[in-house]
């Protein structure tokens, strides 16, 4: 009888793309975990890739993550940063 075991959709699709794919999402994958609150990265392409591939790996990484990117190009460099979720307007206000 087969055996289940219940994963996430995340890990699922790591797991099942081809080992190149795998290999560089895992490499963006813990260039997006190490951002804490404030931080921003910065990438440029290695030789023999464009900007317009880093920037796709950087939003299939964040996507597999959960995590919303906010991601910017400055001429050859790629910006980077968590996006945040603030409340907008003003303060509802409290009776006493």
């Amino acid at each position: 009888m087969p055996q289940l075991e219940v994963v996430s959709r995340s890990e699922a699709e790591l797991r099942t793309t081809s080992t190149a794919r795998a290999e560089s999402l895992r490499e963006y994958i813990d260039f997006i975990e190490g951002l804490s609150g404030g931080q921003a990265g910065r990438l440029q392409a290695k030789k023999g890739e464009t900007l317009r591939t880093v920037r796709r790996r950087l939003g299939d990484a964040g996507r597999l993550r959960g995590k919303d990117l906010v991601i910017k190009k400055d001429g050859q460099v790629i910006y980077f940063w968590l996006k945040t979720t603030g409340k907008r307007g003003r303060p509802r206000k409290v009776s006493a």
